[in-house]
């Protein structure tokens, strides 16, 4: 294992990899695709952590003047000699990132704004000592690069200023080099997602669309643009009379391989670890999305799933990518649906794939104006994948993997919560049920909580995975009871066990044991359509009888013991109780 070299955890400076002794999965087939399917200005939305960052600063690696030809020796690229020959390192490039500019007020992001460009002009200092340069077009750029004498953190230049800034660089540049600017934006969205949030979201789409109207349209000092961004934002938006834009959405086929990472090149990097036995498992929870004719996985769930796995050998895979964003779109998701759409979401988590219209060109203000839109927006930002479609507007949409599938059940579940806890009433009769022996009524309300939710079934889930779901929803509806003391068992592999309650007050102490029994066969005309939930119980119960846990309970001087076993099914269950 010592020999092995790092994992780039975060990083995306690609000189750092390449120099540092880390992984690189090797993705410079972009510069020869950009080059050969040339387009003014280029835009490329995929979802985030699927390496845009680190793309973008590979093509500044291998673009810039002074570029190092060492550090692309041994990768796709360096076999592209005459490619290399014309292009490598012959470009001023001008490489800017968005996403910094965050802020809760539009004063704040428009400071940030300035301090983005300003820092990536005060790279070109030596522009005030250019011969090529007239004292006007010095004059210019040293406006970008001014400090406010009131805010050193931030730039001073004037709106004018900030909004031509991106084409002012590009031409003193020009002028200086006498070779037209490559531009690099990455995260080009992401001031409009924080503005619409945070309520100034008409203030900042006029600037970002003055900044780039100038810099991207008629702006003869430039080779090309490329940008990167999360969502393809309507041309009404920002993008008004930009007829250069070239659009590289998940659903085209040009470029498909060069964000996120393929079998193979997931299946090398677990083998080079050692870890080559654990690929079904790494597929099975982090592969499924696709992006035009490839099936490609998250690198960012891949990369922390085997540096996990380096110190925990026989860890289990665990939801990376989930845990670096609030996942509030499928939260307002299952917030707006209604009936309907729950039906559908239900098929989903089932593991089965619906067809809808998808509509990429959206406004950030249009988001949340509809659920309709809201698909739109799961599909875009990753959290769905498509399985096919028959006219490039209606896709069949899933679920990609394991790990989104948890985040959906996680949110189904907290969503849940929420509503039941309207009702205190029906919550208080529910586990009164419980505390007084009476499982008929706490079957009822049981069954009654679930025609509201939202059931799984996937047969690609395990049982337990099932059970779980059911456990998570009965230990949210039993922790209403503020005086009882509840544990569930931590979870052990992939399964919980008991739900152990104990009411001091009431000296009560309660065992429950949740099953999901399969249905199994059709039932016979004698039988009861819900017999296998009977016989779960019965294996609840059974289980219970060998855990101990009532012996436990006892000697925490807790006078009486129920126990429940509970078979879920659908939006069905059965409740049976013993003493």
């Amino acid at each position: 294992m010592n020999t092995r070299v790092k994992l780039p955890i975060g990083i995306e400076n690609f000189e750092k990899i390449r120099t540092g002794g880390f992984y690189y999965v090797d993705k410079t087939g972009l510069i020869k695709d950009i080059l050969e399917n040339y387009s003014e200005v280029s835009l490329f939305t995929r979802p985030r952590r699927f390496g845009k960052s680190l793309n973008m600063n590979m093509l500044k690696y291998f673009f810039e003047y002074g570029c190092d030809p060492q550090l692309f020796e041994g990768l796709a690229i360096h076999g592209e000699k005459q490619l290399c020959e014309k292009h490598m390192g012959q470009y001023p490039v001008i490489s800017i990132t968005l996403k910094d500019v965050s802020g809760n007020d539009y004063k704040t992001a428009l400071g940030m704004l300035r301090t983005t460009i300003g820092k990536e002009a005060m790279r070109f200092q030596f522009l005030l000592d250019s011969h090529a340069l007239t004292a006007r077009e010095k004059e210019s750029y040293e406006k970008l690069v001014t400090i406010d004498t009131s805010c050193e953190q931030f730039f001073s230049m004037s709106g004018e200023t900030l909004a031509s800034s991106l084409l002012t660089l590009c031409e003193v540049l020009h002028r200086h080099y006498g070779q037209k600017a490559i531009l690099l934006i990455d995260e080009y969205d992401v001031p409009l997602d924080k503005a619409q949030h945070f309520g100034y979201y008409d203030e900042m789409v006029g600037l970002i669309r003055n900044l780039f109207s100038q810099a991207l349209k008629s702006n003869h000092s430039l080779a090309f643009a490329v940008l990167t961004g999360c969502l393809r934002v309507s041309k009404e938006s920002i993008f008004t009379g930009l007829n250069n834009l070239n659009v590289f959405s998940i659903t085209n086929i040009r470029f498909d391989e060069r964000f996120g990472f393929t079998d193979n090149e997931v299946r090398a990097m677990a083998e080079y670890y050692g870890y080559g036995n654990q690929f079904d498992q790494i597929k099975e929870w982090y592969d499924g999305y696709r992006f035009g004719n490839v099936d490609v996985y998250c690198p960012w769930d891949v990369i922390n799933y085997i540096d996990l796995l380096r110190s925990e050998p026989n860890a289990l895979p665990k939801p990376f990518w989930i845990n670096t964003s609030g996942n509030d779109i499928i939260r307002n998701f299952i917030d707006m649906a209604k009936a309907g759409t729950r039906k559908e979401l239900e098929r989903l988590v089932d593991g089965e794939s619906i067809p809808k219209k998808i509509n990429q060109e959206l406004t950030y203000r249009d988001l949340y104006a509809s659920v309709d839109n809201l698909w739109s927006v799961l599909f875009t930002t990753g959290y769905l994948t498509q399985r096919g479609s028959e006219d490039g507007e209606t896709y069949d949409l899933a679920i990609p993997n394991l790990e989104i599938r948890r985040i959906f059940i996680d949110q189904i579940l907290e969503w849940f919560q929420k509503e039941a806890r309207k009702d205190t009433p029906a919550l208080d009769a529910f586990c009164d049920a419980f505390a007084r022996g009476d499982a008929e009524a706490a079957e009822r309300q049981f069954n009654a909580y679930l025609s509201r939710t939202i059931s799984i079934r996937d047969t690609s889930v395990r049982k337990n995975k099932k059970e779980n779901f059911y456990h998570g929803i009965l230990l949210g509806l039993l922790s209403h009871r503020e005086d009882w003391y509840i544990r569930s068992n931590a979870e052990s592999g992939d399964g919980y066990s008991d739900i152990l309650v104990e009411s001091e007050e009431e000296s009560i102490g309660i065992v429950i044991e949740v099953k999901y029994p399969d249905s199994g066969k059709k039932p016979s005309k004698e039988s009861s359509p819900y017999e296998f939930l009977e016989k779960g119980c019965r294996d609840a119960l059974e289980q219970i009888e060998k855990t101990g846990y009532e012996e436990a309970l006892r000697q925490e001087g807790l006078e009486t013991i129920l126990k429940y076993g509970i078979a879920c099914n659908r939006k069905k269950c059965r409740v049976l109780q013993k003493r």
